[in-house]
């Protein structure tokens, strides 16, 4: 496996683009390797990495269909839904509670 190219942040080569800044400009990988990555050093840790594949080879982003949009409005719907007291929170449950606020902390509900 050969290592691959490794860039400073902000001085990768023009040509190359993390998934959000081709997501931006309405493109997605489309299936293509990792062509190198960016480094952004961080004092108390490992550095930031993200990934750059080719501008050139991008796709594409698939259209949203009224399906994949009901699927995703239904998946969504889903992260709503405390499992406790089965009510929408209006917020997406924190997976570090696994319920929604009432329910993790109701003494602190009475009292206000």
């Amino acid at each position: 496996m050969t290592a691959l190219p490794v860039y400073r942040w902000r001085l990768a080569p023009d040509g190359l683009a993390t998934r959000r800044q081709l997501r931006a400009a309405g493109l997605r990988p489309g299936g293509q390797d990792v062509v190198a990555q960016l480094e952004r050093p961080r004092r108390r840790r490992g550095p930031l990495v993200a990934y750059l594949y080719l501008v050139d080879l991008a796709k594409p982003v698939r259209p949203m269909t009224p399906k994949r949009a009901a699927a995703l409005a239904k998946a969504n719907a889903a992260r709503r839904r405390c499992p406790v007291c089965r009510m929408d929170a209006g917020y997406v449950i924190p997976t570090s509670l696994g319920m929604c606020t009432p329910c993790a902390y109701p003494e602190e509900q009475r009292a206000a």
